[in-house]
């Protein structure tokens, strides 16, 4: 090949290159395939190789081409990179909007409108490009300064390393912004973050551990600290991503939403989710939607960005302090937050366990209050270090109960004290033991009143018995009188029984009818009582197997149980290798069932049910089955059943339904407000279907 051959050869890869970067990176389509583009990379590569005199800074040769560097340099912006204020709430934002209006006249306030942006948990950055082409990169640094990290963000492949020139374009772009000054030789200066999936947070977090190297704690820190590599070989192997937000060099913009649409004629990626809202109310909508459907995305988000949309009235209202007055971040609920343990107690569960608690002092994570966190076992609070009058995080995702995450030590005061384990149990006083390869201390007492009183929560349960009004103040009273010692002496109560235990009460009436019992064991409501608790005398096989609360048995392995082997009394009478042969039953749940069964304790109680009158009928063999071997998870809120109805259904159908997706989940059921199990179905590649979609096929 000649000289000048190669040259033009050169230009037309570099060309081809860019054009299906930018659909992959930037628009996320393709017209060819990974292969043949890596194809196009390796012959620009070689040529290059061949005739480096034709090698330019803006190939894409060159996104890794940098040697590490011993130190990074110091860069001062054209322009302050301000921070912004933080909002928790819609009160917030109504403050934040007077407050700004205070500073406009009446036709300014009515000329407000609001361009919010999803924000995205990065690093932001500074680009700059002269002539079209990348020349420098810098982080925020303190607003004033940042660090040149230009060698470390070429390795991005969403940054451009040559802009549209602006003669390159359209008419149809050009009248799309016609208001638009800017010149090929004009320095460009484009602001945006940099961030990482969360699929690669997670695949590089496994290479840590394969190396026995730390694990990054969050997204956010693994893009900052991979763009401060002084090896751009490393940053490139994180395979960040950028998305631009602000457009510094004045191109004739008017207003921020018209920024968003120069920076994607010129080739950057933008994001598609943002949206101009006309008023707070809209703003309040926006932030709602990605409150609830956060999890969808392939990135983190903690919240959003509110900005004034008019770009005048934006510059009028100028900053205070480090952040602009005319945009606020609206963070969403906290997900984490410090307090301070107060004490620790001892919780003694159904199955004798002792759970440590921690009594914090109340403190507000994702819109809830919380004084509580669990503390696992004994183990945990020595890997935590944790004492008592510690400063931690606590965490909260979801519904789940708070988790202590860290403690911080360096806040401690020397008044802090050492929790000592019982030796005991603390509700009865017996011993407690803990078998080898566990981590929990368990009573051993089987009359322990703690233990009695969470056996008889689990047993009135919705999955269980679900005897609606049984709830555990009247268990409680019930227990503290004598008159039951287990759940079969509830079948036996009668109205008489415990309509004198409200005597001394206070008389005050409640709402609930449970507090009304409990205050004054009134007639009609001691009648509704009893009456729900006869009413329950009949019961699945599943429900019964669930109720009895043998250790690792949950809803979906006791109805298992309950198809496998179709009566009560055959499942008393199982051998360990015909449990073992239960489809999801592993060995030590197997050997939890044995060992039940053959507990004489536990024998007497099941015959004391049946002399109770509680009808335990055998399972039928069913005709229709069209959902066996299916699973299925549901999410939200359903318009035309309850969850626990449509569960059921699913069930009778001969399918599963849990509660966590997993890749062996068929279907993930969608209803109204849903949670993170959606975007973990997406990642997954799982069906997704909504509730007419499951009442289609629930009647096959």
């Amino acid at each position: 090949m000649q000289k000048q051959e190669a040259k033009q050869r050169i230009e037309k890869l570099r060309e081809a290159i860019n054009y299906h970067r930018y659909l992959y990176h930037v628009e996320d389509r393709q017209e060819v395939s990974e292969g043949v583009l890596d194809s196009l990379k390796k012959e620009l590569f070689d040529l290059e190789q061949e005739y480096p005199e034709f090698i330019t800074p803006d190939s894409p040769t060159q996104r890794i081409g940098g040697k590490p560097l011993e130190k990074f340099s110091k860069v001062r912006h054209a322009e302050p990179m301000l921070s912004f204020n933080d909002a928790f709430s819609e009160q917030d934002m109504t403050d934040w909007q007077e407050r700004i209006y205070k500073l406009l006249d009446e036709n300014e306030r009515k000329n407000t409108d609001f361009y919010c942006e999803l924000k995205i948990d990065g690093l932001a950055v500074e680009l700059t490009y002269k002539d079209n082409i990348f020349k420098a990169g810098a982080t925020r640094g303190d607003g004033l300064i940042g660090e040149d990290v230009t060698v470390n963000l070429k390795t991005i492949e969403q940054i451009p390393l040559r802009i549209k020139s602006f003669r390159g374009f359209s008419e149809e772009e050009k009248q799309a912004i016609p208001k638009i000054t800017f010149g090929d030789d004009k320095e460009l200066i484009v602001r945006g973050e940099v961030f990482i999936a969360k699929k690669e947070f997670s695949r590089i977090n496994q290479e840590q551990i394969r190396q026995d190297l730390a694990v990054f704690s969050n997204p956010r820190n693994m893009a900052a600290g991979s763009i401060r590599q002084l090896d751009p070989k490393i940053t490139a192997k994180r395979r960040l991503d950028f998305f631009s937000y602000d457009l510094v060099t004045d191109c004739g913009q008017s207003n921020h939403e018209q920024e968003h649409q120069i920076l994607k004629i010129f080739g950057f990626k933008i994001s598609k989710h943002s949206q101009r809202c006309g008023d707070l109310s809209a703003v309040f909508k926006f932030y709602d939607y990605w409150k609830n459907y956060r999890d969808e995305l392939p990135y983190e988000i903690d919240g959003i960005v509110v900005t004034v949309n008019p770009n005048k009235i934006y510059e009028k209202l100028g900053t205070v302090g480090k952040a602009p007055r005319g945009a606020i971040a609206f963070k969403f609920p906290l997900k984490q937050a410090t307090t301070i343990i107060e004490d620790i107690t001892i919780q003694v569960g159904r199955t004798g366990s002792l759970t440590p608690v921690a009594i914090l002092k109340p403190v507000e994570i994702g819109g809830v209050k919380i004084s509580r966190a669990t503390l696992h076992n004994e183990d945990e609070i020595k890997r935590l270090g944790i004492k008592i009058g510690d400063t931690i995080i606590v965490g909260r995702a979801g519904d789940v109960i708070p988790d202590i995450v860290k403690v911080l030590p360096e806040l401690r005061t020397g008044k802090e004290r050492n929790f000592e384990f019982p030796k005991k149990c603390p509700a009865c006083g017996g011993a407690i033991i803990k078998k080898e390869k566990e981590a929990v201390w368990r009573c051993h007492n089987r009359q322990c009143f703690s233990r009695q009183k969470k056996q008889f929560h689990h047993f009135v349960s919705r999955g269980a018995f679900n005897i609606v009004g049984l709830g555990p103040k009247i268990i409680g009273k019930l227990l503290d009188s004598g008159l039951i010692s287990d759940p079969a002496d509830l079948f036996r109560l009668e109205v008489g029984d415990i309509i004198h235990l409200g005597d001394s009460a206070s008389g005050k009436k409640k709402k609930n009818s449970e507090a009304a019992v409990i205050q004054g064991f009134a007639q009609k409501s001691t009648q509704n009582l009893i009456g729900s608790i006869a009413a329950k005398k009949r019961i699945t096989l599943a429900r019964f197997i669930y109720a009895l609360g043998i250790r690792n048995v949950g809803e979906e392995t006791a109805r298992d149980m309950a198809i496998r082997f179709q009566s009560l009394n055959r499942v008393k009478n199982v051998s360990l290798d015909e449990l073992r042969d239960v489809l999801d039953i592993g060995p030590v749940t197997a050997e939890s069932v044995y060992r039940y069964f053959q507990d004489r304790r536990n024998l007497e109680f099941l015959e004391k049910l049946e002399k109770a009158e509680v009808k335990v009928p055998s399972e039928t063999t069913r005709q229709n089955l069209s959902l066996k071997g299916k699973t299925f998870v549901l999410t939200g809120t359903l318009d035309n059943t309850t969850r626990e109805a449509a569960k059921e259904r699913i069930r009778e159908l001969g399918g599963k339904a849990v509660e966590h997706v997993a890749r062996n989940t068929d279907y993930v059921v969608v209803g109204r407000n849903p949670g993170s199990k959606v975007g973990e179905a997406k990642q997954l590649g799982i069906k997704i279907i909504n509730e007419d979609d499951l009442q289609e096929i629930t009647k096959r």
